[in-house]
């Protein structure tokens, strides 16, 4: 089945339509700047044209980033607030004229990478970061997924909130070298160690292609690996979550 999927981040919005029997994408993948202030109806405007730009009037997967319980955002990470208490998937739908399915967006994430990429036959606890605009995790065990973490907001032992301490934005807007930034990736992940001992930790977004430059700075007992989908695993994981909604609205087949 093919299937358009959209990651909304903080400072990009990035769709293109995949194959979800393999993960794989199938089309050119088309990215917008995410608009300020990013309110719904300004990204709604955007996922209209994305929508547009690939000629698509199928079903659409998105990634979005806030806690998203029973199609209602409960949270806005670098989006505007004004989303909480928003009935994303019903606004989205309205707003693209495709029948939209949204989650949160390193769950989708994490959905890519157990099926297809680094975690896949992977027992046991599997922590996924995304390292991008903020810190977006997603916690599986035994393959199966604990929505909405939101673990990016989690408090250091330095006062800080994690996601203000040693995103991929952090990075950049400070310039920091790879080394001093590694430093503080390992300060959150140690601290992720101690409250929930994964056996596996998977780094995605962009900054995980990276790996090589931080990985001697990092000391957790878990071993880390970079995602196999790098920073395109939230597309392919909207794909597969609006699938699996898919079928399951889907009418079974008469005998």
């Amino acid at each position: 089945m093919e299937i358009l999927g959209i990651d909304v981040g903080g400072t990009g919005v990035k769709g293109a339509i995949v194959d979800t029997s393999t993960g794989g994408l199938v089309s050119e993948r088309i990215r917008i700047v995410t608009p300020r202030p990013a309110t719904p109806e300004a990204v709604g405007i955007t996922l209209k044209e994305i929508v547009a730009r690939h000629r698509w009037n199928g079903p659409v997967g998105i990634g979005f980033p806030a806690a998203i319980r029973h199609g209602i955002a409960r949270t806005a990470s670098n989006i505007d607030r004004s989303f909480i208490g928003l009935p994303v998937a019903e606004y989205f739908t309205a707003q693209t004229g495709c029948t939209v399915h949204v989650a949160n967006d390193a769950d989708v994430a994490g959905v890519a990478e157990m099926r297809f990429g680094a975690g896949r036959n992977v027992q046991g606890v599997v922590l996924i970061v995304t390292i991008g605009t903020g810190l977006g995790t997603a916690l599986f065990s035994n393959g199966q997924l604990l929505p909405n973490t939101e673990l990016g907001h989690l408090l250091l032992d330095n006062g800080l909130e994690a996601e203000r301490h040693a995103s991929e934005a952090v990075r950049s807007r400070e310039r920091l070298k790879w080394k001093a930034w590694g430093k503080r990736l390992n300060r959150y992940l140690t601290a992720m160690e101690k409250l929930f001992w994964p056996d596996l930790i998977i780094l995605g977004g962009g900054a995980s292609a990276k790996l090589h430059k931080f990985a001697p700075l990092l000391t957790t007992q878990a071993p880390i690996v970079p995602a196999m989908f790098l920073n395109q695993s939230g597309i392919v994981g909207a794909a597969l979550f609006a699938e699996e909604k898919h079928m399951q609205s889907s009418p079974a087949p008469t005998q």
